[in-house]
């Protein structure tokens, strides 16, 4: 993602500054749910989604008419880098939030923010679980079955969940690359990126307590993984 952190903390401020009582996305739902919206094998026009950015009522009430300018574009940039990002590779990182207290990456806000995208074109998704292969398919799956946890609905053990707990922040990059290649080939039929009848394969991404690859001398978890 090409933002600068000074840009992302911007948008994250915005975000913050929004009606608490509504409810409104953190910048890593935010991520997530961009993220689903540009994976949707429909495309879903701004105006249909930025209202679910402000929360459960669908109304940002601004202070102001430049609050409300700065936010509404600060959220839009975040839409085009990605989608720009998303050009260039499948493989995105997404933006996870992090435990103050234990440092340990929350990968919850993100997979709501997905999900939640995914829900406004229901049909678009089940077409394409119907006529995607068994890895797409399972992709999917994964991705509903993290939902669940994240909604205290699934049906694994405590064991399995803590397991997947732990490489959800993992798999989730994987899982995107995947999903796009199946949604939206159409980003990649000029060369931009790999494309084949195969899914994306992604490269092997820093386990979170692995030391940095920046040479900082910190865990990835600590560093460079926390964006």
């Amino acid at each position: 993602m090409d933002q600068s952190d000074q840009e992302l903390d911007c948008l994250s401020a915005l975000l913050h500054a929004l009606p608490v009582e509504n409810m409104p996305m953190t910048l890593s739902e935010l991520n997530g749910f961009v993220a689903g919206v540009l994976a949707c094998p429909e495309m879903i026009p701004p105006s249909e989604w930025l209202p679910h950015v402000w929360g459960e009522t669908g109304e940002a009430v601004f202070p102001d008419q430049r609050t409300a300018e700065a936010t509404i574009g600060a959220v839009m940039a975040h839409y085009n880098s990605l989608a720009q990002a998303i050009t260039r590779s499948p493989w995105i990182e997404p933006i996870y939030e992090v435990d103050p207290n234990s440092e340990e990456v929350m990968w919850e806000p993100w997979i709501n923010g997905f999900t939640q995208a995914m829900r406004l074109r229901p049909d678009a998704w089940d077409r394409l679980l119907d006529q995607a292969d068994e890895e797409t398919r399972t992709t999917m799956i994964f991705m509903l079955a993290l939902q669940d946890m994240n909604t205290g609905s699934s049906k694994f053990t405590d064991d399995e969940i803590d397991q997947l707990d732990l490489e959800a922040p993992d798999f989730i990059p994987n899982c995107i690359a995947t999903l796009l290649t199946q949604s939206r080939p159409e980003l990649y039929s000029s060369g931009s990126a790999p494309h084949s009848e195969i899914p994306f394969k992604a490269g092997p991404r820093p386990g979170r307590n692995d030391p940095c690859s920046c040479g900082s001398g910190r865990k990835y978890k600590q560093c460079c993984g926390r964006n």
